[in-house]
């Protein structure tokens, strides 16, 4: 499998003086998504945990579900990462309608589709969930992502996207150069999972697409370290879903469906 980081030889100029180095940086690596036989979308993304991010992008863009994919193969080439994915026959017609080719920027999560009911879609709403956050468990979430980032660590040019559920702690998490490859493969890796028991925990921006992304998913609370975007806000409410952002291990502001954050005390009534 490809390397996900190297060091690359740089000048760095502090204190008046400059001094030579080297400094970990991460790979992006062409990975192409072909189902049955054909390419749907190339996107530039770091090359590890390429079936998580195979099965996630397939749930979180509405090609297939899970249980719809006969199987998975990484196959390197000269060029890049070719994810060769061969559906079920019950969602060979789904692809069909989905159209969709992608040859993007890192971190563009609408090129290539083709109508614009497509980039704003509705999607069911997030309800079934009786999930209840205190500001002490958001506090914990956001304060066990960065144990959860060793490529970040290295080289500081990566996003992450996890799982953490209350009565866990931290499930899961993976990292991409891409933010939306990182929660694609978040949705991969979590296949399976309730995830309706815990929140998503993003290191990025919220835009409207991470919503759509999460609203598949079925995770009712989305927290994220940065800022979300006013139509991600509209999208979050008419999804169900509480939106946190702007967290930290001390501070946080909810923009949607603030139901979900109850008091301290309020844990201790019976």
């Amino acid at each position: 499998m490809m390397q996900t980081k190297r060091p690359l030889a740089r000048l760095a100029f502090q204190a008046g003086t400059f001094q030579r180095g080297a400094r970990m940086l991460p790979e992006e690596t062409a990975v192409a998504l072909s189902y049955n036989g054909t390419t749907q979308a190339v996107m530039m993304a770091t090359p590890a945990a390429l079936e998580d991010f195979a099965r996630g992008f397939t749930l979180t863009e509405g090609i297939a579900a899970p249980d719809e994919i006969d199987s998975i193969t990484v196959v390197e080439t000269d060029l890049g990462i070719d994810l060769q994915i061969w559906l079920r026959p019950e969602a060979e017609g789904r692809l069909a309608a989905r159209r969709r080719t992608m040859a993007g920027p890192v971190g563009c999560g609408l090129c290539g589709i083709d109508s614009l009911e497509e980039a704003v879609r509705r999607l069911p709403p997030v309800t079934a969930s009786a999930l209840r956050l205190t500001p002490a468990q958001v506090f914990a979430a956001v304060g066990a992502l960065p144990a959860q980032q060793p490529l970040h660590d290295a080289t500081r040019a990566v996003h992450a996207a996890a799982f953490w559920t209350p009565a866990v702690g931290m499930v899961t998490s993976r990292e991409d150069v891409g933010r939306h490859n990182a929660l694609d493969k978040l949705a991969g890796a979590t296949a399976g999972l309730a995830l309706s028991a815990g929140a998503v925990v993003l290191t990025s921006r919220v835009s409207i697409d991470m919503v759509q992304k999460c609203a598949v998913m079925g995770a009712p609370v989305l927290i994220a370290v940065s800022a979300p975007t006013a139509h991600a806000v509209d999208m979050a409410e008419a999804a169900g879903i509480t939106l946190i952002a702007l967290a930290r291990t001390d501070r946080f502001e909810v923009f949607t469906h603030p139901n979900r954050l109850i008091s301290e005390e309020s844990t201790h009534v019976a």
